[in-house]
C-alpha cells in the first residue's frame, strides 16, 4: 500500500509512505514507471515499510498536490495496471466538487467511485486511538482541515510534541479509520 508522506518544498520532491513484503518489486516497478524520473529508498523499517522520495517526469499527472491544495488527505492509493485508485479524505463537499473541476483543469480523467459522510469526532470514538483522537482535534482546532490552511502540519507536530511525519501518519491514520468506521455503520444500517 501507498501513501503520500509530503512534499520537500525545497526540492519539489513528493515523499510516500510504502508497505510491502517486496521492495525489490516496489523499485523494478518505479524503474519501469515512464511517470517517475527518479526515485530513492529514504528510510525502511523493520516491519516492511519505508518512505521513497520520487521525482517525476514531465509525462506524469502528479494528482496529490491538485488534493492537497482542495484541502484533502491522500489516505491510500494502488495502481490496478490502468489507474490510479485514491482514497480522499475530504473535509466537505464543496471541496469535493473544487476537486473534481481542478483535476478536469489538468487534465486528469477521475471517476468517484464513492462518497460516505460520518459523524464528527465528538460524536463518536470510531476505533480511534486516544493519539489520533488529539492528533485530529489539535488539527481541527488550529485550522489545519481550513480552506485556505490556518496551520502547517509542521505547526500540529509541533503543539503535539512530536515529529511532523509521526503528525502526519496519526492524522491519516485516524482519519482513515474514521472512513472506514463510518463504512462499517453505513452497511450495518443497509442490511
Amino acid at each position: 500500500s501507498v501513501s503520500e508522506a509530503g512534499t520537500d518544498p525545497k526540492t519539489g520532491k513528493f515523499f510516500y509512505h510504502v508497505e510491502s513484503s517486496d521492495f525489490r518489486r516496489v523499485e523494478d516497478g518505479l524503474r519501469n514507471d515512464h511517470t517517475v524520473g527518479g526515485f530513492e529508498r529514504v528510510i525502511e523499517t523493520r516491519d516492511g515499510k519505508a518512505i521513497y522520495s520520487f521525482e517525476y517526469t514531465d509525462k506524469a499527472k502528479v494528482f496529490s498536490p491538485v488534493i492537497s491544495a482542495a484541502n484533502g488527505v491522500v489516505l491510500d492509493m494502488e495502481n490496478d495496471g490502468d489507474a490510479w485508485i485514491f482514497t480522499v479524505w475530504m473535509p466537505d463537499r464543496t471541496n469535493l466538487a473544487d476537486l473534481w473541476d481542478t483535476a478536469r483543469q489538468h487534465g486528469i480523467d477521475i471517476e468517484l467511485l464513492r462518497v460516505n459522510e460520518y459523524a464528527s469526532l465528538g460524536d463518536t470514538d470510531a476505533g480511534l486511538t486516544d493519539s489520533q483522537r488529539e492528533a485530529l482535534l489539535v488539527a481541527f482546532e488550529a485550522g489545519y482541515f481550513e480552506e485556505p490552511r490556518n496551520a502547517t502540519l509542521s505547526e500540529v507536530a509541533a503543539e503535539l510534541d512530536i515529529s511532523q511525519p509521526a503528525a502526519g501518519g496519526l492524522l491519516r491514520r485516524g482519519i482513515k479509520r474514521l472512513i472506514v468506521s463510518s463504512l462499517t455503520e453505513d452497511s450495518e444500517r443497509t442490511d
